[in-house]
């Protein structure tokens, strides 16, 4: 059991090390993979909001986005954001991809629009990439390619302001 806090570094640490292990359960043994998440899980207290987050991601990461959607949203209405403002985003993040996945993708883009304004991080780019995917699936494919393509711009070596000005002009003919 976490002592005090109600989450401690070994506990993230060994979350993190069954993670990296991810890739050594196949297809057919996934199940395995989500019994030691959930052994992590059951050390948590109750109504952490980390626990149903780490369940959503194995059942996503295991090809149930069907089982994850309600442990993702489970995990943002029980505070995700308060106990982790990264997680909370890599929550909306990997919800809005399994809400696309279960055929719902304009909830997906009612999710990460606001994510679009929200402080920079890590994260920007995969926002911008899984909106451009809720986007296409709403055959909504110009505003798609915008994101992405302004997501890119600034990793190219070259081409920086043009890309960017190609992907405004995409959703802006006038820019």
């Amino acid at each position: 059991m976490c002592e005090g806090d109600p989450v401690n570094q070994s506990w993230e640490d060994r979350v993190a090390a069954a993670w990296a292990s991810f890739d050594d359960y196949p297809e057919e043994r996934a199940h395995e993979f989500r019994a030691l998440i959930d052994t992590l899980v059951a050390e948590l207290p109750d109504g952490s909001p980390l626990g149903p987050f780490e369940r959503a991601c194995a059942w996503d990461s295991t090809g149930h986005s069907d089982r994850a959607v309600p442990l993702y949203r489970e995990a943002l209405a029980r505070g995700l954001d308060e106990a982790s403002r990264y997680k909370g985003r890599r929550a909306r993040i990997q919800l809005s991809s399994s809400l696309r996945n279960t055929g719902e993708a304009e909830a997906g883009v009612r999710l990460l629009t606001p994510e679009l304004d929200a402080p920079s991080d890590e994260l920007d780019d995969a926002v911008r990439a899984c909106l451009a995917l809720c986007l296409s699936a709403l055959g909504r494919d110009r505003e798609g390619l915008s994101l992405v393509l302004g997501a890119l711009a600034p990793h190219l070596p070259r081409y920086q302001r043009s890309m960017a000005s190609y992907a405004r002009a995409l959703v802006e003919p006038d820019a």
